[in-house]
């Protein structure tokens, strides 16, 4: 498999036309070098607030909810890129407001023949919950490609173990992460979550991140992260678990990390690894071996 993670730079298009053509030149860019799965940044949609009048692209609540008219157009050029090239997209997330009212972070995926389907994040940062008033999703995606069994999981949520189990335990072979952050220490936690996931699991995380500075947007204002891919460290991987990994942690300008990825090379790990995390996992549940030791009553 042949992906294509970008790191992506916060540029203000304040026109429709010139959105759209830098979103067609960027997807044609990678599509162009064989990438064959392309994986754009939570909240990559936010970008096209900066075709809304200032007073509203700067306020946090009323710039989303004129995102909403946007998302039909956006989502069509999304599936028309994915259809003209033949690959598979993740165009990143958006605030979507659902029929009950609620706003919810979701990501698509879109394959050579059109959609296949949206997963919501399901666990909701601080900022989100706090001040944004976003709501977390339920419920996981198994996505069938003819590349695989993918899951996606945004951001925050790849912070948290039991969701990339649940996937790896319906075969999912890799896990694309759609990642903002606004600090450097944001971008580690995702990094770090990636990386563990990949371990526990013996499959393969992808990251995509925004980067740069956006002083228009209450949202996008600061930005870090390097688009990243990770695998168990193990035979035949290299040593530190990390296959490939964007050079700096902010740029000016979009940017994709190009990566082969051999998905039954880390699935044979599975079987014989040096470790066999994925086999042993359920030994942290034996209750009757993991318990804590009282000591003050061994003494007496």
């Amino acid at each position: 498999m042949h992906l294509a993670l970008c790191q992506y730079a916060i540029e203000l298009f304040e026109h429709p036309r010139d959105y759209q053509a830098h979103l067609e030149s960027l997807i044609e860019q990678a599509a162009r070098r064989g990438a064959e799965l392309l994986v754009m940044p939570e909240y990559s949609s936010l970008v096209m607030t900066g075709q809304m009048p200032p007073e509203v692209r700067g306020d946090l609540h009323e710039s989303i909810a004129a995102l909403q008219e946007m998302l039909p157009d956006w989502l069509a050029q999304c599936e028309a890129l994915a259809k003209r090239f033949g690959i598979y997209l993740v165009p990143g997330s958006a605030s979507v407001r659902d029929d009950d009212g609620v706003y919810r972070n979701r990501a698509w995926l879109y394959g050579p023949n059109g959609l296949i389907g949206t997963q919501d994040k399901l666990i909701m940062t601080r900022f989100e919950r706090e001040h944004w008033g976003i709501e977390g999703g339920s419920g996981l995606r198994v996505f069938e490609t003819t590349l695989g069994k993918i899951g996606i999981l945004i951001c925050y949520d790849n912070e948290f173990p039991m969701a990339a189990r649940l996937l790896a335990e319906q075969g999912v072979d890799l896990i694309v992460s759609p990642s903002c952050t606004d600090t450097e220490s944001g971008y580690y936690r995702v990094r770090t979550g990636a990386r563990a996931r990949a371990l526990e699991n013996q499959i393969a995380v992808a990251v995509s991140p925004t980067v740069g500075e956006a002083a228009w947007s209450q949202a996008l204002d600061y930005n870090y992260g390097r688009a990243g891919l990770y695998v168990p460290a193990d035979i035949g991987m290299p040593a530190s678990g990390v296959v490939a990994q964007s050079e700096n942690i902010t740029i000016d300008r979009s940017s994709w990390l190009h990566v082969e990825l051999d998905l039954s090379a880390i699935a044979a790990l599975r079987d014989d690894g040096q470790v066999l995390l994925r086999r042993d996992w359920p030994e942290q549940f034996d209750a009757e071996r993991m318990y804590v030791i009282d000591d003050e009553s061994q003494k007496s």
